[in-house]
């Protein structure tokens, strides 16, 4: 059974920076495109991030382009989302997301595409 686990979420300032994981088990790592997506209060879940599996490729939501970066680890089989420079806006869940097989990059950031979803993590930043 394929599973997502979300971590590091939490409170920061204004301008601050976090980490946030996902670590996936029941499944091989590299055989899945990963996202993140995130909802906030009273608003639809929107796109923030993708890591494609079959060429590395990467994708970002314009509002987080040159703050949020994706990254891995193959031997954890953990996805992370650095954020700097987080803003008031930031504040969310930010969920996890996985798809098995050939994902083509105009489709990443569609969160009905994704197979497995994480439980999300809150993430606040304070003003």
């Amino acid at each position: 059974q394929v599973q997502l686990v979300e971590s590091g979420g939490g409170l920061v300032q204004t301008g601050g920076s976090l980490r946030i994981s996902c670590t996936i088990s029941g499944a091989t790592f590299t055989d899945y495109s990963m996202a993140w997506f995130r909802q906030a209060p009273g608003k639809e879940r929107e796109f923030v991030s993708a890591f494609r599996i079959s060429d590395r490729s990467t994708s970002y939501a314009d509002s987080v382009k040159g703050r949020f970066t994706i990254s891995g680890d193959n031997n954890k089989m953990t996805r992370h989302l650095q954020m700097n420079s987080l803003q008031p806006d930031d504040t969310a869940v930010y969920y996890c997301a996985a798809y098995r097989g050939r994902l083509v990059y105009s489709a990443l950031s569609t969160s009905t595409l994704y197979h497995y979803w994480g439980q999300g993590t809150q993430v606040t930043v304070s003003s």
